[in-house]
């Protein structure tokens, strides 16, 4: 399941989306977190969702493909639910046995807020599998320049958080290769006690650390080898060119923030 992460892939491409400048999806990003929050009943959730729709029948990736992906999250999107459901006690009272009891208002926050984390889990998964990591990279840079003249290191940032974007599969994928290798060796984290899951966890963290570390170190000489000093005095082979498709997103983007809170109960 891990080695089908899409979360930091790149997938190549010539839809819409795939042209979109970076500066603007990651802008759109950060709006749509915004815009998220303006949903709180059906109606306006259920435009959300549709919204979420439009944009992945426009990025041109197949539906299947992206929920496969999210199979890992899923469970923390269930574990979202279950906490707002035990926890939440507010509403009429609709199952009251022993401990466990369970409200209607529980049902309906563990509901919304899930889907609130599936959508911006699968805009932010569009962002990385439409735009290369240079691209992101070159994006973040350009948007945090005005902070330049707060001493702030922005080039060194937008390459830091590109970087943890790529390696996030790969990771993912070392993580996956060490799991086979353990149950090859008898070692299975899905069974047995708690304290026996733990200590077979053990076995697993030890060597993706070494091999994080590994990679990481490996990174860091081959741009040293290379004359890598940091931001000041580079250039860039590609320039960014903002265009009218991204105005069109970034419009369609506050229309929906706009009906979102127009809408609200």
């Amino acid at each position: 399941m891990l080695e089908k992460m899409i979360f930091g892939r790149y997938i190549p491409g010539s839809s819409f989306v795939h042209r979109l400048d970076p500066r603007s999806k990651l802008l759109f990003v950060l709006l749509f977190v915004v815009a998220v929050f303006f949903a709180n009943n059906a109606v306006t959730y259920g435009i959300l969702l549709a919204f979420t729709l439009f944009i992945i029948v426009v990025s041109r990736i197949r539906l299947y493909f992206l929920i496969n992906g999210l199979k890992p999250i899923i469970f923390l999107i269930a574990f979202t639910f279950l906490m707002h459901l035990f926890f939440t006690r507010e509403g009429v009272l609709l199952v009251d046995w022993k401990i466990i009891k369970i409200y209607e208002e529980g049902i309906r926050q563990g509901f919304f807020i899930s889907i609130r984390f599936f959508v911006l889990v699968l805009v932010t998964s569009i962002l990385t599998l439409t735009t290369s990591p240079i691209s992101i990279t070159d994006g973040m840079e350009d948007l945090l320049h005005p902070f330049k003249r707060f001493k702030l290191p922005v080039h060194e940032l937008a390459l830091m958080m590109s970087i943890s974007l790529r390696f996030i599969p790969t990771l993912m994928d070392e993580t996956g290769k060490i799991l086979k290798a353990q149950l090859a060796r008898g070692s299975d984290i899905s069974t047995g006690s708690m304290k026996e899951r733990i200590r077979a966890v053990v076995p697993l963290l030890v060597p993706l650390f070494v091999s994080a570390f590994k990679r990481a170190e490996d990174l860091a000489v081959a741009m040293e080898v290379r004359g890598y000093r940091g931001g000041e005095g580079r250039t860039r082979y590609r320039q960014l060119v903002w265009g009218q498709r991204d105005t069109i997103a970034i419009v369609m983007l506050v229309v929906l923030m706009v009906t979102l809170y127009l809408l609200r109960g």
